[in-house]
């Protein structure tokens, strides 16, 4: 992503207080007066077209079955310098740099939905799609942790990345590699990248069992390396400081790490790390109103609220209660339901606002987690009880159905932002090439400088339509410019679509039950 992660921003801070409404019901009737609809949201096309969107955003050789047509294979030397194979990943937004924490995280938020979700994604066709997404990030960490105590964790530099306005395949910046490794440690790295790949091994246990036993053995290792040589991974690779600057530190990252093993293995080993270095590591301590590429928290606190509901966890009940607790903080403040301005803000139509930067994976991920929570509390019969009212799933999971409907239309712009969905997209997306015509049609070289004067200034909408990605979203006061220049708003990441592959295969599930796609499922306000 472009100059989102030049924004070295405190993560671990509270958002202003909530703008307070003087009269919710006519905020409220406002709200159906301009979104009411008797068109149904298509949540299977939706979950289709974000699928694709990882196929568009592929770094290596593409194979045979690659449906973005308009893209070809790129960075076919990377590591090569280095002596060591790097082909392949993702990129990670519309640049060309393969930064590993951001791709880790999009992977640990693929395979989670498909955990979740893995029914309804099949039942929707898609579960073929979902795999492939996920074993093209777990392919290339295999190759970039080339020993135990080594992690590639970057291909290409931002700075030279960005002088270029190149589509992928003509590639001619700099491919220098970075790595983390005893002397150079990468806590926060490493740990990311083992949860990637423990919740990837749960993903492929049943139906390609050895190569879940390879995830799990690379896991293991990387977590024990992230644990034993502790740093911070921006201090080892300065170069990502301006990008994807670690702030919340390491210790979430090795908490979420233990997590996913404890979740793939069942060993007693990485659950009493959870529950041992609860307090220290800020698992009980840090109450979130984020989650996100950097800060994992909420999700920890989330997934380790479920052991509540297993009998073997009870000697640790007081530390997962802390944990429940803190994980209710974040679902409150995302509901409005908590005190001393410590809720998320809201655009005036409703959507979440952590900040002004790419906020919609802040949206994203906050519908994932509201859904998984929802779906705890139905399966316990539980509520919340927050400082301002008490929560039960319904409203916590139509909260979180506001927030997907708004992204595909439902909102001031009456624009999807989601792009390739619905009838208005954004169709200058900050992005090389889909900004640039394909390299199938034009095979012609396109130089850097050349990009910028051909294609940046354009007024014109994208030659390429990058189907299913989540743009950075509209501003505080619900307005959005489409305009290529506008990388705040225009500019997409691959950790802002991944949460939502479960997402819509849990709301389509739901309507199908439900039987009446015309069915409000309205938000408390």
């Amino acid at each position: 992503m472009e100059n989102e992660k030049k924004k070295n921003l405190n993560h671990v801070r509270f958002p202003k207080t909530t703008r307070f409404l003087t009269n919710s019901c006519v905020f409220l009737f406002s709200l159906f007066a301009i979104f009411k609809t008797g068109l149904p949201f298509d949540y299977s096309d939706a979950l289709t077209k974000s699928l694709l969107y990882f196929e568009a955003q592929r770094s290596g050789r593409l194979p045979y079955n690659q449906r973005v047509t308009w893209r070809d294979h790129s960075g076919l030397t990377d590591g090569l310098e280095q002596g060591v194979d790097l082909v392949g990943g993702y990129y990670d937004a519309g640049d060309h740099v393969k930064f590993g924490l951001p791709m880790a995280f999009t992977v640990t938020m693929l395979s989670w939905s498909v955990i979740e979700f893995r029914d309804q994604i099949a039942r929707a066709g898609e579960l073929e799609h979902a795999l492939e997404a996920i074993k093209w990030g777990t392919d290339y960490f295999i190759k970039a942790h080339t020993s135990p105590n080594v992690l590639w964790a970057e291909v290409g530099d931002g700075d030279t990345d960005h002088y270029c306005w190149q589509r992928p395949e003509d590639m001619t910046t700099s491919r220098q590699a970075y790595k983390i490794d005893e002397n150079n440690p990468g806590s926060d790295l490493a740990g990311e990248t083992a949860a990637a790949m423990a919740a990837a091994s749960i993903v492929f246990k049943r139906t390609n069992p050895h190569y879940a036993y390879l995830l799990l053995h690379h896991a293991k290792q990387l977590f024990e390396f992230g644990d034993r040589y502790r740093g911070k991974y921006d201090a080892s690779v300065e170069v990502v400081k301006s990008y994807y600057a670690s702030v919340s530190g390491y210790k979430d990252e090795l908490l979420w790490g233990a997590m996913w093993l404890y979740k793939a293995t069942d060993s007693q080993e990485y659950l009493k790390y959870v529950i041992n270095k609860a307090h220290c590591f800020g698992g009980t301590g840090w109450a979130m109103t984020e989650f996100s590429w950097d800060v994992k928290y909420a999700g920890l606190q989330i997934m380790v609220s479920k052991w509540l509901m297993d009998e073997r966890h009870k000697e640790h009940r007081h530390i997962i209660e802390q944990y429940k607790s803190k994980a209710e903080y974040y679902i409150c403040s995302c509901l409005n339901k908590n005190n001393n301005g410590s809720n998320v803000e809201r655009t005036p139509a409703g959507l979440l606002h952590i900040r002004q930067w790419n906020n919609m994976q802040y949206v994203s991920t906050a519908a994932f987690l509201l859904t998984i929570y929802s779906g705890y509390l139905r399966g316990s019969d539980q509520k919340i009880q927050c400082p301002n009212g008490v929560l039960d799933h319904k409203e916590i999971l139509s909260f979180a159905k506001s927030q997907v409907d708004y992204i595909l239309g439902s909102n001031p712009m009456n624009m999807s932002y989601l792009v390739g969905y619905g009838p208005k997209f954004p169709a200058r997306v900050h992005h090389r090439g889909a900004s640039i015509v394909s390299y199938r049609e034009n095979k012609g070289f396109i130089g850097c400088t050349q990009g910028y004067d051909n294609w940046y200034s354009r007024k014109e909408k994208n030659p390429n339509v990058l189907v299913g990605a989540l743009v950075g979203g509209p501003d505080c006061q619900d307005n959005f410019r489409d305009q290529r220049g506008n990388y705040v708003q225009t500019e997409a990441c691959t950790y802002n679509t991944a949460p939502l592959v479960g997402v819509f295969a849990n709301l389509l599930e739901m309507e199908d039950q439900m039987g009446d796609h015309n069915q409000p499922l309205v938000a408390s306000y």
